[in-house]
């Protein structure tokens, strides 16, 4: 009993749960014996120690109809093997059960552990009692992680095996930067400033839109720090990655401005039928709002909730004045009589260029170029789609006209007047080898 006693001090494990595992363990033991009752139990003296196995009759009801003392003569050496081998193993039992109850409600928590091992698996963090598992799909790509270091993780899951609890954490979730938020800021634990939502891409950017539930806090200065002190230390500890603090704001126009952020929005409009946002911003804040392969652009959308769709003034100006008219598809042919006819990829039946209004000016000359063709009428619910115009025909050739040759007058030459001398005949020198007639 004084051994049961240590152990309920060492351990935690209380002296009436062992008690009462090694009373099933003898029962277990005692039924293997040759000529043991059917029904028996084990009692064990709490004050000396002394175990009695107590068999019983029953009766066709499961009543107790008569009991006896059966102890085996020899169950003292029995009884003390069993209790040897059910005590430590209780007690793994007990371990394995208390180091789940310690992280089964812990999952959305950070924990910091010693990396021990690391593979083209999964990465194993020494977290004290437990072990830590840190799978491929929850590392970031550009992360190292070296023996020995420190690490703090987000925990996903908890899972209880026959070995024991398997903890799984992740350094990729977007609670990993909450939670880091949560132990540099003390105004976030007080309630006073509040996380409204968190959109992050691993090892890149993260956005976070905060508020203030008191007027005379700043939400964006309060997560920053005085000189990015607070800011500073939970980019040090998801190893640089930047960090984008907004405000929140009730009004989808405005919050979506603010989280496009650095970029300099002119206009935001919300359409709520299809949850999207229509971003106007200047021509040379274009490639700023969209980011590094849309990345701005879309940790924007995941922090609103509104598909984002970016436009700079002039792609606006162009829509407005009636740029993006789209053209049917098909082609330009030659009928049989030499007209021009727009021929549609669908098939049925072609349309003259005179029809389509692109015919050549009468008098001849040379076709002026085709205006762009107008638009075609939105289509209504309830009627026909629009057709599509098809593209401005090409150049109608001009048949060739024959020109009367008309003479050209020579073209006057204005040489200096000659003298006498010069104006005179001059004698022909003959050259050797010719003959002058």
């Amino acid at each position: 009993m004084e051994a049961l006693e240590t152990i309920e001090r060492d351990k935690g494990i209380s002296v009436e749960i062992m008690l009462q595992a090694l009373a099933d363990a003898l029962v277990t033991a005692y039924k293997r014996m040759p000529e043991a009752a059917e029904e028996a139990e084990v009692e064990v003296d709490v004050e000396t120690g002394d175990i009695r196995v107590i068999a019983q009759e029953l009766d066709e009801d499961g009543n107790v109809v008569r009991e006896w003392d059966d102890t085996p003569n020899d169950f003292g050496r029995i009884a003390a093997q069993t209790a040897k081998q059910v005590i430590l193993q209780r007690i793994r039992e007990f371990e394995r059960e208390m180091k789940y109850e310690e992280y089964a409600g812990r999952e959305g928590d950070i924990v910091t552990g010693i990396i021990q091992q690391t593979d083209q698996r999964y990465t194993l963090l020494d977290l004290g009692r437990v072990e830590a598992l840190l799978p491929q799909a929850e590392q970031v790509q550009n992360e190292r992680y070296e023996h020995g270091s420190r690490l703090k993780a987000y925990i996903v899951e908890v899972r209880k095996t026959a070995k024991g609890p398997q903890i799984v954490v992740s350094r990729t979730h977007p609670g990993l930067v909450k939670r880091l938020f949560e132990l540099e800021v003390p105004e976030i634990v007080d309630g006073v400033v509040e996380l409204k939502a968190i959109a992050r891409e691993p090892g890149h950017r993260t956005k976070i839109a905060v508020s203030s539930n008191d007027n005379n806090v700043d939400p964006v200065g309060a997560c920053v720090g005085a000189r990015g002190s607070r800011v500073r230390m939970v980019v040090n500890e998801v190893r640089g990655e930047k960090v984008d603090i907004v405000p929140y704001n009730d009004d989808p126009s405005e919050f979506v401005m603010k989280a496009l952020a650095p970029a300099r929005v002119r206009e935001v409009r919300i359409h709520p039928d299809t949850g999207t946002a229509e971003v106007i911003v200047p021509d040379f804040q274009l490639s700023l709002a969209i980011g590094k392969e849309g990345q701005n652009a879309r940790l924007a959308a995941r922090l609103t909730g509104w598909r984002v769709d970016i436009k700079s003034e002039t792609q606006l100006a162009e829509e407005e004045a009636g740029g993006g008219v789209d053209y049917a598809e098909g082609e330009w042919v030659t009928s049989a009589s030499g007209e021009l006819e727009w021929q549609p990829a669908e098939g049925g039946e072609a349309i003259s260029a005179a029809a389509a209004g692109y015919a050549a000016p009468e008098g001849g000359g040379d076709a002026p170029t085709p205006p762009a063709p107008p638009e075609a009428p939105a289509a209504e619910a309830t009627t026909a789609p629009a057709v599509t115009p098809p593209p401005p025909a090409p150049d109608v050739p001009t048949p060739d006209v024959p020109t009367p040759d008309v003479p050209t007058p020579a073209a006057e030459s204005v040489a200096p007047a000659e003298t006498e001398e010069e104006a005179a005949p001059r004698e022909v020198q003959p050259v050797e080898g010719t003959t002058v007639d």
